[in-house]
This record gives C-alpha cells, structure tokens and sequence, in this order.
C-alpha cells in the first residue's frame, strides 16, 4: 500500500489557486496512491456550508470525487482553519473527516494528526480555538445572513493571519517530544505532525515524530510505501 499525504496547502492564502494541487492529487493513481490523508488546513478557511464555497473549495472538492471514483480512499484531518466539516455539508465529500487517521505501510504503524493546539503556554490560541469550533460558533455560522457571514470567515481569516499565537513564531519542540511519546505509547512507530510549515524529525524513547514540510511551501505531496520508479 502507498499512502499520499498534503498537509497545508493554504489555496487561497500563500498557496495559491487550486490548480497546482489539483493536477498532483489527480496523478495519484497513476503513481501507485491507494490512500490519500489531507491532514488539515488545504485551504486559507473551510467551512462546512456551501455558502462559504470559494474557487479552490470547489476545486478540491471536484478532484476528491474523482480520486475516490478511481478507487483511492481520501482521508482529511481537520486543522485550525477547518470548521465543521465532518457534519457539514462537505462530509460526504471524504471516506472520513476525523481529528487523526492511524494506518499501517510495511509493518510500521503511522498516526498522522494536524498538531495544533501542542504549545502549554499558548493558552490564547487554545481558547480561541474553543470558542471558534464550539457550538454556538457553528450556529451562527449556518443561520447568519449570507452577506455577514462571508465578512464573520473574511475576519476569520485575518485573525488567523494577524495573530501572535506562539505557534507561529517556533516549534515547541518540549511540548510536541511530550506529546509524541505519550501518543506513541499507545501503539503507533511514528507520529506525523502537519501544522507547523517545516520539515523536522526527533527519535523518541518508543519511535519517532516527523514534522510535514507545508505544500505551500514544498510544493510536493508526501509519500508512505511508495517505491520510486
């Protein structure tokens, strides 16, 4: 099995128009992908109503249904700038909207998560983000006016851009080694992080934690099990 992941692709954002992203995840079944996990945050904001559909939503969502027509399981782990996608009208769109996916390639036993949320002292952005994915946000989001609404996701998003939250300004590297090994005793070989825009790794006392590179920024789609041609 050879498992495709894309973490932080940021369409709309620093990621561009859809397209780029697009063309690659339709060449996956060509290039062996059984499986495909989006671990979070493919675009600047996604919500799960259609009324906040933008170009490159629609464009992902249009490849993800071919993707799955040709056979490839399409996995998507929600990240900071999803919002009720699981329940919402996209659900449908994945096999699975999920907060982790866990799976198996050569005997070596994966859990991929989006990993925000990791920082102990960022105690701003984990409130925020409380409030921001609870239910009266949903309501609000589903109920408000069309007009307001698309203004409520456009300060959304400059909130998330502007912020100082710590997250952005370095890896907490203490608070994701706590996080890994706690997570890697449950039974899993490696944790794979997205979130954090940088490719790093740590060897732990029972496997390892990897940090995805952002597609934004590698333009590349990760491989699991994949043998070169």
């Amino acid at each position: 099995m050879a498992v495709a992941l894309v973490t932080d692709a940021h369409l709309g954002g620093p990621g561009g128009e859809a397209g780029p992203l697009v063309r690659q995840l339709l060449a996956l079944p060509e290039q062996g992908c059984d499986h495909l996990i989006l671990m979070g945050d493919l675009c600047q904001v996604w919500v799960g109503d259609r009324r906040y559909e933008t170009p490159e939503i629609a464009q992902l969502v249009k490849a993800i249904d071919t993707l799955r027509s040709r056979g490839v399981r399409v996995d998507y782990i929600e990240g900071n700038r999803d919002f009720f996608l699981a329940d919402g009208d996209y659900g449908p769109v994945f096999d699975r909207v999920t907060d982790e996916v866990a799976f198996e390639v050569g005997g070596v036993r994966y859990l991929a998560v989006h990993g925000d949320g990791l920082s102990a002292a960022d105690w701003k952005y984990r409130f925020w983000k409380r409030i921001s994915k609870s239910a009266p946000s949903r309501f609000f989001m589903r109920h408000l006016p069309v007009a307001l609404a698309r203004r409520l996701v456009r300060g959304t998003e400059e909130r998330l851009d502007k912020s100082n939250f710590k997250h952005k300004a370095e890896v907490p590297e203490a608070d994701i080694r706590r996080y890994g090994e706690r997570r890697l005793a449950e039974g899993h070989d490696v944790l794979l992080l997205g979130h954090y825009h940088e490719p790093r790794a740590w060897r732990v006392d029972r496997g390892e934690i990897r940090l995805l590179d952002a597609w934004f920024r590698s333009r590349r789609v990760e491989w699991i099990g994949r043998v070169e041609p």
